[in-house]
């Protein structure tokens, strides 16, 4: 007769592609630092950095304040995924994980993660993160791409509009010659006028 046990089975760890309890916290713990970190460089701190900018064009100044602050998280986050990536920190804190489980499992007789002792957002993430990932992952490489080819068109516009400036002044060059030209004739044809009417 087999017997029941009045706990459930404890779940089985996290696998080194998904990322567990310690991976998941480390990488919330970042963010939000990274975030209180660029709250700190608010506009008005980079305004008074540059305040003759700031007094003289504004909207400027803030595109820019925009831009650096997205460049500096970006490649916060990039670099931060990187050092993931490249020392298997998510595969090493759920190995982490397992042998912590497997220590209090030994201790406490056998009782590992209930799992509807789990917060819900564990749960939440342990059964959508692998769908998720590969599609967040997706989604970040075609911003990146978009990113680059705004900035590709961008640099378009401005060469455009430098080309655009460069031939109206070559051509208000030209209407100054042509009223110059213009003036001289009205003296040559005003002294005609005056010799054919003594004839």
């Amino acid at each position: 007769m087999p017997t029941t046990s009045p706990h459930p089975p404890s779940p089985s760890p996290p696998t080194a592609l998904t990322p567990g309890y310690l991976a998941t916290r480390l990488s919330t713990l970042y963010a939000s630092t990274l975030a209180h970190t660029l709250r700190a460089c608010s506009y008005a701190n980079f305004a008074a950095c540059f305040p003759t900018p700031a007094a003289r064009r504004p909207q400027v100044l803030h595109g820019l304040w925009l831009q650096v602050v997205g460049k500096i998280e970006a490649k916060a986050k990039e670099e931060f995924e990187g050092i993931l990536d490249e020392r298997d920190v998510v595969e090493g804190l759920n190995r982490l994980e397992g042998v912590v489980e497997g220590g209090r499992g030994r201790r406490g007789g056998g009782v590992g993660v209930v799992p509807h002792l789990l917060p819900p957002l564990d749960l939440y993430n342990a059964h959508l993160a692998p769908r998720l990932l590969p599609i967040q992952a997706d989604l970040d490489d075609r911003l990146q791409r978009t990113r680059a080819r705004n900035e590709e068109l961008g640099a378009l516009v401005r060469r455009q509009r430098e080309e655009v400036e460069r031939l109206v002044g070559g051509l208000e060059a030209v209407v100054r010659d042509l009223e110059g030209a213009n003036e001289a004739m009205g003296e040559v044809v005003g002294g005609v006028r005056a010799e054919v009417a003594r004839l």
